[in-house]
C-alpha cells in the first residue's frame, strides 16, 4: 500500500511564497532580451531607458494662429490696435508646425482682425512663448524615460517612439507548464463524452487563462495517469524545457494514488507541504533543477486558490511585476458563515446592490463546484482566529468584478427552478443588460430573505394544504407588515423523475414507499418537499417509511442528475428538469410559481427590466417549449385565493 501524505504543519500563503523566494535565484531564471517596442506593451523593463531625441524637437505651434514676435505686441489696447504685416510681423501657423525663426510667440486666429491688404490688427498684448511648445518641453535627449523593472504601459510606448527609442530591454516572460494527472481525466482538447467515474480535464486551461492575465506565458501537456514513472518522466520532461515553472495538476493530496510529493521529492526538494486556507490546503512547493515546482489541488475551487494565492505572487516576483491589488468592498452578509478555527477560509460571495447597499450572498464552499467560481463577485477571507461570520456582519470583501457590475446584479434567493436560468439569458441580452444571480435555497428561505432586505425577488411555489391556496397564506405568515408585489412566473408540473423506461413501474406517491424503491428528496424549507409531505398525509404514508428520504439535494437538476446516474430510482422534481436529461416523468401535480418582489423595489430599474420581460409573448413560447410548464398566468399579478385559475 502506497503511504498517504499527511499535512501535519501547514503554512499561510505568504510565508510559502516567502520560501519558495528564499531558495529560487530569480537572476539565473530569468533572463534579458531585446524586443521592439512597438510590442512591448506589458512587458517588464529590464534597464533603465534614455530619450535619443528631444520632443517635440523644435519649437511648434500649439494651436492654429499667427506666429509673431511677441515685444511687437506689447503696446496694443483695446481702440488702439497695433498693425502686423504679413511676411514681415507674422506667419500663419498650423498646429504642430515650426515657428519661424525671429518668432516667439503664437496668436490664436481668432483674435486677430484681418483687412483686405493682408494685413492684421490685434488688440492686446502677448507675451513670448504663449500657445508655443517648446523644445524639450515633453522630452528632453538623453534624459531618463523610464527605469528598471517598470511595467511598460501603451502610453509608454507612445513616449518611447516620440524620444527615438525603437528597441528596448525587458525581462524574458515567466514559463509556465501544466501537467494534468489522474487515470480518470480525459483531454479536454479530444472532446470526450465522459463515462462513468471519468471527468474533463479543465483546470489546465483556468491555470493558462490566469497566467496569461499575469503576462506569463502557459502551456500545458496531455494528462498523466495515476502512475509514479509517468509522473516522473513528464516532470523531469518538463525540466529539461525553457520552463521556470512547473505545475503538476492534482496528486497532491492524501490519496494512496497522489504521487506528486513523491516525485518532487524525487527530483528536488519540497519546500512545503500543505497551506493554511481553505479551499486550496493541498498545495505543494518544491525546487528542482533551480526550478519552482507547484503541486496544485485537483478540485477546482483548491486549485484556484493555489494559482491566486501562491502562484501569481511567486511568477510577479519572477518577472520583476507587481502583484495586482484586488479592489475592496464593505459588504452585508445575508447569511451566517460558520468556519473551523486554525484555518483562513476564503468564500465566494454573490453581490448585489440593494438600496445603496451591498448585500452579499454566500455561494456553495465545496471545492470541486466550479460553477461558484464564475457566478462570484466577491471573495470573503475569514480569519484563521474566527468561528465564522454572522448574518447581518459587515465584512471588507475583495472584487472579482468592476465595481460597477454590482448595480447591474439582481439579486434572487428562494426556489429552484430552471426557468431562472432563461430569465437570466434573456435579462442579459437587454440593450441595458441586468445580471440575475441566483441562490437556491428553498421557499421559505427565500421568504426569509425578502423579510431581512437581503434578495430583490423571491421564487415561491408553496402550497397551503388547507385553502390549496399558494404563497399567500405564507405571506400572511412569515412576511407580515410587509407590502409585497406577487407576479406569476408559470404553472408547471411536479411529479416522480424517473429513469428513461420506468424500470421500476412507479406510477403514484403510494409505489414510493415500496422497499424496493430508492427515493431523493429536496431540503426543508423547499416548496417541492412540502408539497411532497402534503401528498404523502394524504396518502397516510409514514416519511420513515421511504428509503432516501433523509437524504436531501438544493435543485429539481441535482435531484434529476441522482436519478440519471443511477443513485436512486425516484426523485420529485418538475418535468423540465426531466426532459433536459432525457428522463421519463410521472405527472402528480400542478403548481403556480411566483415571483414575490417588495414594493419598496417596483420602480428599480432592474426589477423594471424583469417584469417587463415577464409581459412579453416571445418569452412565454420560450417557457412552453420547455416542457411542463403552463403560461396562462405568466405575468399577472397574483391574489389572494386565486389557485391555479386565476
Amino acid at each position: 500500500m502506497s503511504t498517504r501524505n499527511i499535512y501535519l504543519k501547514t503554512m499561510p500563503p505568504a510565508d510559502a511564497v516567502t520560501k519558495a523566494k528564499a531558495v529560487l535565484n530569480r537572476e539565473r531564471l530569468i533572463k534579458k532580451e531585446i524586443i521592439p517596442v512597438s510590442e512591448a506593451s506589458g512587458r517588464v523593463t529590464a534597464a533603465p531607458v534614455y530619450a535619443r531625441y528631444s520632443a517635440p524637437s523644435f519649437h511648434a505651434a500649439a494651436m492654429d494662429g499667427i506666429a509673431v514676435w511677441a515685444k511687437k505686441t506689447y503696446f496694443a489696447r483695446e481702440g488702439y490696435p497695433v498693425r502686423l504685416e504679413p511676411e514681415t510681423d507674422f506667419f500663419p501657423v498650423n498646429t504642430g508646425e515650426p515657428i519661424p525663426p525671429g518668432m516667439d510667440t503664437v496668436i490664436k486666429i481668432e483674435e486677430t482682425i484681418g483687412t483686405s491688404s493682408g494685413a492684421i490688427f490685434i488688440e492686446s498684448p502677448h507675451f513670448p512663448w504663449a500657445h508655443v511648445r517648446r523644445v524639450g518641453q515633453d522630452i528632453v535627449a538623453s534624459e531618463l524615460l523610464l527605469t528598471c523593472n517598470h511595467l511598460l504601459s501603451p502610453y509608454d510606448i507612445g513616449a518611447l517612439l516620440a524620444a527615438g527609442v525603437w528597441e528596448i530591454e525587458v525581462w524574458e516572460r515567466v514559463k509556465l507548464v501544466f501537467i494534468p494527472t489522474g487515470s480518470e481525466v480525459l483531454d479536454f482538447a479530444l472532446r470526450p463524452s465522459p463515462g462513468l467515474g471519468q471527468i474533463v480535464e479543465s483546470n489546465s486551461q483556468i491555470f493558462c487563462a490566469l497566467a496569461r492575465s499575469w503576462g506569463a506565458l502557459p502551456n500545458n501537456v496531455s494528462p498523466v495517469p495515476d502512475n509514479p514513472e509517468m509522473l516522473r518522466e513528464a516532470v523531469q520532461q518538463a525540466l529539461t524545457s525553457d520552463a521556470q515553472v512547473v505545475v503538476v495538476g492534482a496528486g497532491s493530496s492524501a490519496g494512496e494514488t497522489d504521487y506528486t510529493a513523491r516525485v518532487f521529492a524525487e527530483l528536488g526538494e519540497v519546500l512545503v507541504r500543505g497551506l493554511a486556507i481553505s479551499p486550496g490546503k493541498p498545495t505543494l512547493l518544491g525546487v528542482a533543477a533551480g526550478k519552482l515546482l507547484v503541486g496544485a489541488p485537483g478540485y477546482p475551487g483548491s486549485a484556484v486558490a493555489c494559482f491566486e494565492e501562491v502562484l501569481a505572487p511567486l511568477v510577479a516576483w519572477l518577472g520583476r511585476s507587481i502583484s495586482v491589488e484586488r479592489e475592496r468592498l464593505n459588504v452585508k452578509l445575508t447569511r451566517n458563515i460558520p468556519s473551523p478555527l486554525g484555518t483562513e477560509e476564503m468564500v465566494r460571495l454573490a453581490v448585489g446592490r440593494i438600496a445603496g447597499e451591498a448585500l452579499a450572498v454566500p455561494l456553495g464552499r465545496g471545492s470541486g463546484m466550479i460553477t461558484n467560481l464564475a457566478k462570484a463577485q466577491a471573495l470573503l477571507r475569514v480569519t484563521a482566529a474566527s468561528e465564522g461570520v454572522d448574518q447581518g456582519d459587515t465584512m471588507e470583501a475583495e472584487l472579482l468584478v468592476p465595481r460597477s457590475v454590482l448595480d447591474q446584479v439582481l439579486l434572487h434567493v428562494g426556489s429552484h427552478d430552471i426557468l431562472l436560468d432563461l430569465l437570466a439569458n434573456e435579462l442579459m441580452s437587454l440593450n441595458q443588460p441586468v445580471r440575475l444571480v441566483s441562490s437556491n435555497v428553498g421557499s421559505l428561505a427565500g421568504l426569509a430573505a425578502i423579510r431581512d432586505c437581503s434578495a430583490m425577488f423571491a421564487g415561491s411555489h408553496l402550497l397551503d394544504p388547507g385553502t390549496e391556496d399558494f404563497n399567500f397564506p405564507a405571506l400572511a405568515k412569515y412576511l407580515p407588515g410587509i407590502d409585497v408585489y406577487v407576479i406569476n412566473l408559470a404553472i408547471r408540473h411536479q411529479g416522480l423523475i424517473v429513469p428513461k423506461g420506468n424500470p421500476k413501474r412507479l406510477q403514484q406517491i403510494e409505489d414510493l414507499a415500496r422497499e424496493e424503491v430508492t427515493f431523493i428528496n429536496r431540503q426543508r424549507g423547499a416548496g417541492t418537499r412540502i408539497l411532497l409531505d402534503y401528498h404523502l398525509q394524504k396518502a397516510g404514508i409514514d416519511p420513515s417509511n421511504i428509503r432516501g428520504y433523509q437524504h436531501e439535494e438544493f435543485t429539481h437538476m441535482a435531484v434529476a442528475v441522482n436519478v440519471l446516474s443511477g443513485a436512486v430510482d425516484t426523485g420529485l422534481g418538475i418535468s423540465s428538469a426531466a426532459r433536459a436529461l432525457d428522463l421519463d416523468f410521472v405527472p402528480l401535480a400542478r403548481e403556480r410559481y411566483d415571483i414575490v418582489i417588495p414594493r419598496i423595489f417596483l420602480n428599480d430599474p432592474r426589477i423594471q427590466s424583469l417584469l417587463s420581460l415577464l409581459q412579453q409573448s416571445e418569452l412565454k413560447s420560450k417557457i412552453e417549449s420547455f416542457g411542463g410548464y403552463e403560461t396562462t398566468l405568466t405575468g399577472r399579478e397574483m391574489a389572494p385565493g386565486m389557485g391555479l385559475d386565476g
